[in-house]
């Protein structure tokens, strides 16, 4: 016994000291917070800086004013531009607009998306579904512009939605508020798709099954054990596609004709107003609207679909 642990000494004693690497390795074992906070350390000290840095920037020049002579920032904290904000009638109807447009791309894309993605998960044999998801995330390949514009020229007067719709003495929406809900419905419809097929494919086919066999028809199935399973992908889904919408001035200046969001506010007083603290001032509004979205979002399970 003796020798056994003279050899095992000996054989101790020869093995090299670990290196720097197997230290760090052992201590960072050892401390599961440590090791987590670097690894979290460089997406926050880019998202610390860069977005929330942003933000508060933003909120801070909210509360300046512009010289009206010489067009210079006053640096001098007031509520003139949420006073113009409250007072004028006219910014408190684009908001509303802004909120109305989001909510009707929303609900369009749950309507389309929906069915799209039951049909992806539960109806499709497996070996298409990778396909039809290559399918759906295609437009996303193609620049917004180029995507943009072809709705231009597809509901221009005498475009290709006359065309399709003349035969049924119809026209087609020409350019405004419908132009602009139709092309960013198209936009963001694959944002709503994709969280939804995620969630129909983790519900399991034995719960149909068992809804047909109970006597349940299609629509109770759906009412009944697909919408309450799917209801959190449902949310998330509409994270994206109302704080896209919300935000969104191309697709306005593009086939918006003369409809004005919240978007188009902030570009205006950017560029041509030069007013930048009461385009702060405005950008408030759609901040202020998500944060109480996602509020309302994260209390139906939804950010953990995200």
């Amino acid at each position: 016994m003796d020798d056994d642990q003279g050899l095992t000494t000996v054989a101790a004693a020869a093995r090299p000291a670990p290196g720097p690497r197997r230290r760090a390795a052992a201590v960072l074992h050892r401390r599961p917070r440590l090791r987590l906070t670097l690894l979290l350390s460089a997406p926050l000290a880019w998202l610390v800086p860069g977005y929330l840095g942003a933000l508060a920037a933003i909120f801070l020049t909210a509360f300046w004013t512009t010289d009206t002579f010489t067009g210079e920032v006053v640096h001098q904290y007031t509520l003139a531009n949420f006073q113009t904000l409250w007072d004028e009638p006219v910014y408190r109807t684009i908001a509303l607009r802004s909120v109305g447009v989001a909510a009707a791309v929303t609900l369009i894309d749950m309507a389309i998306g929906l069915p799209m993605a039951f049909a992806m998960a539960k109806v499709v044999r497996p070996r298409w579904r990778p396909y039809l998801v290559v399918a759906v995330l295609a437009p996303l390949w193609a620049p917004y512009l180029v995507k943009a514009y072809a709705w231009r020229v597809m509901l221009a007067h005498g475009g290709l939605a006359d065309e399709a719709l003349g035969p049924f003495g119809l026209s087609g929406p020409g350019y405004g508020l419908t132009a602009t809900v139709l092309v960013l419905a198209y936009l963001w419809l694959p944002y709503m798709i994709l969280p939804v097929y995620t969630g129909l494919e983790r519900l399991p086919d034995s719960l149909l099954d068992a809804s047909g066999d109970l006597g349940a028809r299609p629509l109770r199935t759906l009412r009944a054990v697909v919408l309450p399973m799917v209801f959190p992908s449902l949310v998330a889904g509409s994270v994206f596609t109302f704080s896209l919408s919300l935000g969104d001035y191309i697709t306005v200046k593009i086939v918006g004709g003369r409809t004005q969001l919240l978007g188009n506010v902030v570009y205006d007083n950017v560029g041509a107003a030069n007013n930048l603290p009461f385009a702060a001032a405005v950008a408030t509004i759609p901040v202020v609207v998500m944060l109480a979205y996602l509020a309302a979002a994260r209390r139906t399970g939804a950010l953990r679909e995200l």
